[in-house]
């Protein structure tokens, strides 16, 4: 038995409650479906999945742990992770408006899906808190009287599964809701409120403080 089923249950509804609060991921993936509508949303969820596995995969190789105690490291990368967003956000505050009549065809044109994947990826991979958070949340699902890898590529595997679901739902219900959007003024608030909304999570992603321990 490689994993207990009352363990791998108390940790998918945690992550399923987890992954619902929006954080800057959701929040670019919804900009993202706003903007550019459905045709990107292989792109932006291939983005957030690889991300997320990059994260989960660091913090199982120690990255984590190093985090937590490096005050060095976690500050550059917060930074970093930090700008990033900020930098995305100014951008799509700034997005040209698409005229009513080309929303549902050159708009999806205005930036390539391998620049949305990479853009997602980063903002998802390179968030200190993430890393540290795995670190610190899935040891408590670990059951000591088994072998620990297999449990921990069962763990990771069905976080992933639940985050690719949950970005693909915010992802359709964007592009949905964008469908409604046609007057430019409409757009133009829908652009800076999620510009703004970047930007907030990147000061936000600034002020983070290292796990204390």
């Amino acid at each position: 038995m490689m994993i207990s089923i009352e363990h791998w249950l108390a940790f998918a509804a945690a992550s399923a409650v987890m992954l619902a609060i929006p954080g800057p991921t959701i929040l670019l993936v919804i900009s993202y479906a706003l903007s550019h509508g459905r045709k990107t949303t292989r792109a932006i969820v291939a983005g957030v999945a690889l991300g997320d596995f990059t994260a989960m995969t660091a913090s199982m190789l120690g990255l984590g742990a190093l985090l937590a105690t490096s005050a060095g490291i976690f500050t550059v990368l917060k930074w970093v992770g930090a700008a990033y967003l900020v930098w995305l956000g100014i951008k799509l505050w700034r997005a040209p408006v698409v005229p009513p009549q080309e929303t549902e065809g050159d708009a999806t044109t205005t930036e390539r899906p391998i620049r949305i994947f990479l853009h997602t990826y980063v903002v998802t991979a390179l968030n200190p808190k993430s890393i540290v958070f795995f670190v610190a949340f899935l040891p408590q699902f670990l059951d000591a009287t088994l072998p620990l890898l297999p449990q921990m590529m069962i763990f990771e595997t069905t976080f992933l599964v639940l985050a690719t679901l949950n970005a693909t739902t915010y992802a359709l219900m964007a592009s949905a809701a964008r469908k409604t959007i046609r007057k430019p003024n409409i757009q133009r608030i829908v652009n800076r409120t999620g510009g703004t909304l970047l930007i907030g999570a990147g000061f936000l992603t600034a002020g983070l403080r290292r796990a204390a321990g």
